[in-house]
């Protein structure tokens, strides 16, 4: 017998599944927009300006390539605290953020997982229903029960659908002291969905007076109003008092999707503590993969550390969340031309890479299977792949399926 005979078939992951199938679709006219990367509208990966300046930089003084530290590159690791809670804010200056370079924003979920269940091995794990599926997957396999919280609603909005802000925080106030809730920063993935700064101000209060763990994932920081805009609710988490997670992702802002650059930062009561939650992210990291690679977070680490570089970083950014919205628009308008009835305009009140579009599981197996248009069985698709070239396409495909 095989030392293998009993290792079972794993499922395929739900969203990269989708991607081998799209790849083996023979459709001229097929449409990928189960994936979350961002395409321009030649519907190509952009390599960002930015980038290619850090880059050139980088190849005309070479450096070798030795072991980074464990928790990676300083300048990184402080360019990301300057991003996610201001390089100027009082955790940041004061030293009680514990930040490390990790392998992506799912690295970064990882690590804190890992920490935590060391940390408090009894909690029980909250995420959003629905939520980013690795999130259970991540936790579950991190040895945590996980549960959800209420959040999406198909019926809120006269069947719109929108956020069951009522069953959010009836969930989180039946949550025990100590669970851990994953929250989305911004650009819910994947709905599109998020809630107001006020409603923010209430789940934080309840967060605090239920002595919950918030663990925020950022994956879209600038995707929705702006990089400052996206990152505000991180200021009210500190304005309360709170000690909480922020993994934060840059494959999508800087496009740099194959590099896997993320990070994890812990905000602390006071930099004392901070020094020894470092020392126990590192052993986690030193366990699992030794330290992190060099060149994505080189690159992301030279843009924010150069004044020119981090404004084109910014303008290019801002194009990619400007046509996104124009896209929604397009989907919307070009869905109504179809011959669609029904009220689309949701579509635009949504925020982010994401559209949750309403339709059926059938009607996106049709989708697929009819016309090679893809998307995930719950309705969710990227809008950042429409472009002006397959957005009529894709328009009349879910105009005959709907």
């Amino acid at each position: 017998m095989s030392l293998f005979s009993a290792v079972e078939m794993a499922p395929r992951d739900p969203i990269l599944g989708l991607n081998e199938q799209f790849n083996a679709d023979t459709n001229p006219n097929k449409v990928n927009l189960g994936v979350g990367v961002y395409f321009d509208d030649n519907g190509k990966l952009p390599l960002l300006q930015c980038v290619q300046a850090a880059e050139k930089t980088m190849m005309d003084k070479p450096t070798a390539r030795g072991y980074l530290p464990i928790d990676g590159i300083v300048a990184y690791d402080n360019a990301v605290k300057g991003l996610v809670f201001g390089a100027d804010s009082e955790p940041v200056t004061s030293g009680r953020v514990a930040t490390v370079q990790a392998i992506g924003g799912t690295g970064g979920l990882k690590i804190g997982a890992d920490f935590l269940k060391k940390l408090n091995p009894a909690a029980k794990v909250l995420i959003s229903d629905p939520s980013w599926e690795n999130h259970r997957a991540l936790f579950t396999n991190a040895g945590f029960e996980v549960g959800t919280y209420a959040y999406f609603d198909a019926a809120a909005n006269g069947g719109k659908g929108g956020v069951n802000f009522e069953g959010y925080l009836a969930s989180l106030n039946a949550a025990a002291a100590g669970t851990v809730v994953v929250l989305h920063a911004c650009c819910h993935n994947p709905t599109g969905y998020d809630i107001t700064p006020e409603q923010w101000d209430q789940v934080i209060a309840v967060v605090k007076a239920k002595n919950l763990t918030p663990f925020l994932d950022m994956a879209y920081q600038g995707f929705g109003y702006g990089i400052a805009e996206d990152g505000a609710v991180i200021a009210k988490f500190v304005a309360a008092g709170l000690s909480f997670f922020v993994s934060t992702s840059f494959s999508k802002s800087f496009s740099l999707y194959g590099e896997r650059v993320g990070g994890l930062s812990v905000l602390c009561k006071d930099k004392e503590e901070a020094g020894r939650v470092l020392s126990q992210l590192k052993i986690v990291i030193r366990t699992n993969y030794s330290n992190p690679p060099t060149h994505g977070g080189a690159v992301v680490a030279a843009v924010l550390n150069n004044p020119e570089l981090r404004a084109l970083w910014e303008k290019e950014l801002g194009e990619m969340r400007v046509r996104i919205k124009a896209m929604r628009q397009k989907l919307v308008d070009g869905l109504k031309a179809a011959g669609v009835k029904q009220d689309m305009s949701f579509i635009t009140t949504q925020i982010g890479m994401f559209s949750y579009s309403g339709l059926s599981k059938d009607q996106m197996v049709r989708l697929r299977s009819e016309f090679g248009v893809y998307g995930t069985d719950t309705g969710r698709m990227c809008v950042a792949a429409l472009n002006s070239k397959n957005i009529d396409y894709v328009c009349a495909a879910i105009a005959k399926v709907i």
